[in-house]
């Protein structure tokens, strides 16, 4: 069984009046993913940023 399937059938389980909690749990971890994402860009733009300022890479792209 898949952990999605396992997942599926303990929420099954939970009492009608806990499912809102679960839910909001849900969006915190989905709201998470998208904080982490956001750091990771946030701290490879710095050392990108490095390269990206090169007159050598103005060059390289001013055709396009």
């Amino acid at each position: 069984m898949s952990t999605k399937e396992l997942l599926i059938n303990e929420i099954e389980q939970v009492p009608e009046s806990l499912l809102n909690e679960v839910l909001d749990f849900v969006h915190f971890l989905k709201a998470k993913i998208i904080r982490e994402g956001i750091a990771s860009a946030v701290a490879s733009e710095s050392s990108l940023g490095k390269d990206w300022l090169k007159t050598e890479e103005d060059e390289a792209w001013q055709n396009l």
